[in-house]
């Protein structure tokens, strides 16, 4: 037999990892789970596991993240032609049709379920996975503006909010009363969710807090990237705005694309200075987020804006950011292959994507 490389073998530990401790935290659960334990079960050292996640949380979001990506090319792709009630009702079906039902439901379900208290629990955890959230309601709802079908479109982010807070409801009640409620009243919730008219208006285009984009002129080589919701790669040269978005900002991206031209390409980066702790959460709620998403909407009607999870910030230092923070937010414009504005700092999305050369008439 070959010898295996050492790229192989650090693949191969870090399946044994991911294996034995889905398998602790489904039969222990999270907080009864112990590193050592999971290095046993893998019949490695507790350097080992460390080697590969800083953390038992990193582990724990490393693993739902391995489940999703297991369950996505299982995924059934949606007819075309839904209605807004239609597709929410699908999305909350995709959704709970996941959620351990009864005490004894197989452990992937009931550690799914059980995320949101291991996301909320930790004070660095707990900021990041509510503005990514905000950005997964921001997605669901430029989705349903799609299929609106009629102008105006009415912004539907409140809608997608309160059908993100209810589901992730679902979620927790599924492990503190497992059996409660009935999921199908839950779908045909949010499938009447989609007739409200919340008035939901979108602020005037002019942030008072936005600082002007400033002109550049410069050459823009982007590296290689994956659009998480779409699960395809994204094409970071195309004619439009690249927001670099700390996890504590991640809900400005909607400011880039209520500002977007006709045809822009509209990219949130993710970016952090703690990405062995926050990218294992950024990736499973980005992705499990996606998969319902994909199931739910025809991928004529998938949201306009992509999402790429700068894991080791290659994309940032590309845009010229060097010092990456949960409180980044520097856009640039890109037009035929070059960077034609930067702005940086509060408002910056808005800022560069509004960005125009063209001087206005006094």
């Amino acid at each position: 037999m070959a010898r295996l490389s050492r790229t192989q073998q650090q693949l191969r530990t870090r399946a044994n990892v991911l294996a034995a401790a889905r398998d602790e935290f489904a039969e222990r659960g999270f907080r009864e789970t112990r590193i050592d334990d999971i290095a046993d079960r893998a019949e490695l050292t507790r350097g080992a596991v460390y080697s590969n996640f800083p953390s038992k949380r990193a582990l724990y979001f490393a693993v739902l993240t391995d489940l999703v990506e297991r369950e996505e090319p299982a995924a059934t792709r949606a007819e075309p032609g839904r209605t807004p009630a239609a597709a929410l009702g699908a999305f909350a079906r995709a959704w709970v049709s996941r959620l351990p039902l009864t005490a004894g439901d197989d452990g992937a379900s009931r550690l799914r379920a059980g995320a949101l208290a291991e996301a909320i629990t930790d004070d660095r955890t707990r900021l990041p996975f509510a503005q990514l959230t905000h950005l997964n309601a921001i997605l669901l709802a430029t989705a349903l503006e799609g299929l609106q079908g009629r102008a105006p479109v009415r912004r539907q982010v409140r809608i997608a909010e309160i059908t993100l807070t209810m589901l992730h409801g679902v979620d927790h009640i599924a492990v503190s009363a497992p059996g409660f409620g009935d999921p199908f009243d839950v779908i045909r919730v949010c499938e009447e969710l989609a007739r409200l008219d919340l008035a939901d208006v979108w602020l005037p285009a002019h942030l008072p807090y936005a600082a002007p984009a400033q002109p550049e002129d410069r050459g823009w080589t982007p590296p290689e990237a994956v659009d998480t919701v779409r699960g395809e790669p994204a094409w970071l040269g195309a004619d439009g705005t690249v927001a670099i978005l700390g996890t504590h900002r991640l809900g400005a991206a909607e400011e880039a694309l209520r500002a977007a031209r006709p045809g822009d390409a509209i990219t949130a980066v993710v970016v952090t200075s703690d990405a062995g702790e926050l990218m294992p959460l950024a990736r499973w709620a980005s992705l499990d987020f996606a998969i319902c998403l994909r199931r739910a909407f025809d991928p004529t009607n998938w949201p306009r804006l992509r999402v790429v999870l700068d894991d080791h910030g290659a994309v940032a230092t590309a845009a010229g950011v060097s010092d990456l923070s949960d409180e980044t937010e520097v856009c640039v414009r890109v037009r035929e292959g070059r960077v034609v504005a930067r702005a940086e700092g509060r408002g910056a999305a808005h800022a560069a994507t509004s960005y125009s050369a063209t001087p206005k008439p006094v």
